[in-house]
């Protein structure tokens, strides 16, 4: 009974880590889990590149709305960027969500790296 246990738990904890990945609404179950400083270390690990992650590209989606918005000349430019950021920034995560799914390392170039996930 307790093997069964265990093996429940686990699947617990490898849902837990694929809503963090979880676009836009992922961040706030990693903000929680860092203000409470509470989770395994993988949790906070993730945790934290999640919280990078979307922050970065909501200032960025932001300072791109704002260029547009403000120039006539860019506003095209401006915004196609805006949506490739968007693109990137979902399939970032899609790509951590097939890596932890594998139960491979996550590591992001500048941003962090979550070591083997269970």
């Amino acid at each position: 009974m307790n093997d069964l246990d265990s093996l429940e738990n686990q699947d617990i904890q490898h849902l837990k880590l694929f809503l963090y990945l979880l676009p836009v609404f992922g961040f706030f179950p990693a903000l929680w889990t860092l203000y409470r400083h509470k989770g395994t270390r993988q949790e906070r690990s993730l945790s934290r590149l999640v919280i990078k992650l979307s922050l970065g590209w909501l200032v960025a989606y932001f300072l791109l709305g704002a260029g547009a918005t403000t120039s006539e000349s860019l506003q095209v430019p401006l915004l196609l960027t805006s949506s490739l950021l968007t693109s990137g920034y979902f399939l970032v995560n899609l790509w951590m969500m097939v890596q932890l799914w594998r139960r491979k390392t996550i590591e992001l170039p500048l941003l962090g790296r979550v070591g083997r996930l269970p």
